[in-house]
């Protein structure tokens, strides 16, 4: 069911790679997936949207690495889309992240979109993504102000 949603949202994304469905799965099965930060979206009894945060790292140069989240991915079908859909997603995500004493979450995604959503370009902390991602569609977002001001390195994104 959740495979399916996120197919048909991304079918109709302006950026996408295709197999956002396969690498969400791959997530779900692996040990980084934190089910208690898996969410749905339900409007008027059907499943509208979908996100999920899971384990990731900031590799430091000194060989620590910071615990952080991975969004990914945010779904949301199209015809539910510009109706605050994604932002309660995000929202609620976020929070429940800060519940379980998280501190940042990172994602790769249109920068446009996640801004206001307080995520930021993480070269801006040194912050540099593993692989050949354009270093532009790298964000994180803080959960607690500070929390990476001592933190640089490479992140595992995708």
């Amino acid at each position: 069911m959740i495979y399916n949603l996120i197919q048909r949202s991304f079918l109709s994304a302006p950026v996408k790679d295709g197999d956002e469905q396969d690498f969400a799965e791959q997530l779900r099965k692996s040990s980084n997936y934190i089910p208690e930060l898996a969410f749905v979206a339900i409007v008027d009894g059907k499943l509208a949207g979908h996100i999920m945060l899971t384990h990731t790292t900031v590799k430091e140069p000194d060989g620590r690495t910071f615990q952080a989240l991975l969004l990914a991915p945010l779904s949301v079908l199209l015809e539910y889309r510009n109706h605050g859909v994604g932002v309660k997603l995000i929202e609620t995500a976020c929070r429940e992240a800060w519940k379980l004493g998280y501190k940042a979450v990172f994602l790769c995604g249109d920068p446009a979109y996640y801004h206001r959503f307080g995520f930021r370009q993480t070269s801006g902390f040194d912050i540099h993504p593993a692989g050949n991602i354009p270093e532009q569609y790298v964000l994180v977002r803080e959960l607690e102000e500070g929390a990476l001001q001592d933190v640089s390195g490479i992140v595992m994104c995708c």
